[in-house]
């Protein structure tokens, strides 16, 4: 069973047929709080609501796109205050926005922190959740990621370590250097080498190459971080739910 601190982003089941039965299998196994991503609340919040309420579960976290919180932004914020969410990451530059020099970075940063500002005057908390874009280097030599924080003093941050990975850091270091703004991390595996590749490389968490033993805790020195599982293409989102929460429950 998982602890208060496990969530699980719903993003990994977005191939899933039902999404009442993902809910059904997610409450059976332990998991007590789920992370929507931007398209559930946009098109379901009242499915949303209703699943949440029957199976018990909670939404301390969700991802919401950037192109809604321009679009929009009254509508994402009422979407997340019906839902009892308190911290939004936008997870992704837009399509046609990711290859960026480190003034496009610079640029997205101070967009973040005018957005955060306008949803911390609604009660929200905002962050932002890495790839591998934002590791690639400015002119000091620094990453994007540090040039993005360092134009967005409060914004939060959502790691996901694999990510970082696949841009060549070290998430150790990441977690060390960024760990201020540490609230919530994605865990999710990288698979060895020419493995999984049906699954674009990625690896139930536990079953892949990451040292998710040191990571956990280096996460959990910094305070209190939500874990959010999540695989970015399983083959069987069930198959991926069930082997989280055993994996995590041997981390904790």
């Amino acid at each position: 069973m998982a602890d208060d601190r496990l969530s699980f982003q719903l993003y990994s089941a977005r191939l899933e047929p039902s999404l009442e039965d993902t809910f059904a299998l997610l409450a059976k196994l332990g998991y007590r709080h789920v992370e929507p991503h931007g398209g559930l609340l946009r098109n379901q919040t009242t499915e949303l609501e209703a699943l949440m309420s029957k199976h018990g579960m909670s939404a301390p976290t969700t991802h919401l796109g950037l192109d809604w919180l321009r679009e929009d932004r009254k509508a994402a914020i009422a979407a997340c205050h019906h839902l009892g969410i308190a911290t939004v990451f936008a997870p992704a530059p837009p399509m046609g926005e990711r290859d960026k020099d480190e003034a496009g970075w610079r640029a997205l940063g101070q967009e973040l922190a005018a957005i955060g500002a306008s949803l911390k005057d609604e009660g929200l908390r905002f962050g932002w959740h890495n790839h591998h874009w934002e590791f690639g280097k400015t002119a000091a030599g620094d990453s994007f990621l540090s040039a993005i924080f360092e134009e967005a003093p409060a914004l939060l941050w959502q790691a996901d370590l694999a990510w970082i990975i696949r841009g060549d850091a070290d998430p150790l270091a990441e977690i060390e250097r960024h760990g201020s703004r540490l609230v919530a991390c994605h865990m999710k595996d990288l698979a060895p080498p020419g493995e999984c590749l049906d699954e674009d490389g990625w690896a139930d968490l536990g079953r892949g190459t990451m040292d998710w033993p040191a990571l956990a805790a280096a996460m959990r020195r910094q305070g209190d971080v939500l874990f959010v599982a999540e695989h970015d293409r399983p083959k069987d989102a069930a198959r991926f739910a069930r082997q989280a929460i055993a994996a995590y429950s041997a981390l904790v």
